[in-house]
């Protein structure tokens, strides 16, 4: 159950409603959002009547499920995220590309003038990449987050970009318009704990393995600690098949579309390994309910450090672009004309 209290009621009485859960035997949490929260995941006695009625408490919403925050049931309406001039979660696809890493100036800023010019939204590129080899190439580290804050302020494009440690988070977030969590960090608790703290929107991969409650779990541990702009991405998981890098789990769409408020992006490029199938596997992901998209673009594919066979070429992008586009146009089209 969650209790939602006015932003100005008084801390003393939202303290004194605390206590009073408390001497009920009630685990209570209190989470410091955008409002003030109370979290009672043991609800199974409560009244949600009588708590309604104490001054200051906006209202009280019963939640099905063990995830709380990112439950639909407290936010019917669904979530709404600004990064620069694109509204994630609103009626058009996000899109957001660009290539696995940093690799130099000229790459980056080649490749972000040309998404850009073909309709991405936002940039996405990393610094510092966490590999399943310890002698692959781990990223740039600091010298890859100074170009990409160069990049960024010469073509105007917010900026994705993976965090992989907690004490990591303030100097990437000073260049990162939205932090991303990737896979093999989906279950951190310490950096999704992190995360919470600080006030930039998160993307949070699905970890490879992970079920659908194991990811909003997670994206839960970032709400309760006060941050609750957060982006699920879903990026493929691993299973028995191995013509694919992952298998591109799109039934994951409309079950979190269900299950949550939460924007739904889906990562084509990780979910299949191979830049054949990106096109036609983005096009399903907006077909399925995705409020877009994240793509690997190089301006050279083959001569990429890490995941060239996946990236797309600038003029492969701009068709997922156009093609994407038309199929949101005929969605909104065929919704507009049900009865």
């Amino acid at each position: 159950m969650i209790v939602e209290c006015a932003s100005d009621m008084d801390p003393r009485a939202i303290q004194r409603l605390v206590e009073h859960l408390q001497a009920r035997g009630k685990p209570v949490y209190r989470i410091h959002g955008p409002q003030p929260v109370l979290v009672c995941p043991d609800d199974h006695d409560l009244d949600p009547q009588e708590l309604q009625t104490w001054p200051g408490v906006r209202r009280v919403i019963p939640v099905r499920h063990a995830f709380q925050l990112a439950a639909r049931d407290y936010r019917p309406e669904g979530t709404q995220i600004r990064v620069g001039e694109a509204l994630i979660g609103g009626e058009e696809p996000v899109l957001i590309a660009g290539p696995c890493a940093v690799e130099s100036r000229a790459q980056l800023l080649e490749t972000a003038y040309a998404v850009r010019e073909a309709g991405a939204h936002m940039l996405r590129a990393g610094a510092f990449k966490p590999r399943t080899s310890p002698y692959s190439f781990q990223g740039l580290g600091w010298e890859g987050l100074e170009l990409l804050a160069e990049v960024r302020a010469e073509t105007g494009l917010p900026v994705v970009t993976e965090v992989m440690a907690p004490e990591e988070i303030p100097l990437v977030a000073e260049v990162a318009d939205v932090l991303q969590i990737g896979a093999r960090n989906m279950q951190n608790f310490s950096l999704l704990k992190a995360a919470g703290r600080q006030p930039k929107p998160v993307l949070l991969k699905r970890g490879m393995s992970a079920t659908i409650e194991e990811w909003l779990l997670a994206a839960e541990y970032i709400m309760a600690y006060g941050n609750f702009q957060v982006i699920l991405c879903e990026r493929g998981i691993r299973t028995f098949e191995r013509m694919t890098r992952n298998t591109l789990d799109l039934n994951a769409v409309p079950v979190v579309k269900r299950l949550s408020h939460l924007p739904v992006l889906v990562d084509p490029s990780h979910g299949t390994g191979d830049a054949a199938y990106v096109i036609p596997m983005a096009r399903a992901a907006i077909a399925a309910g995705a409020d877009g998209l994240i793509t690997e673009v190089h301006i050279r594919p083959q001569e990429a450090w890490s995941d060239g066979r996946q990236s797309l070429t600038p003029e492969a992008f701009a068709r997922m672009v156009r093609e994407v586009r038309a199929v949101a146009r005929a969605l909104r089209e065929l919704y507009r004309d049900a009865p």
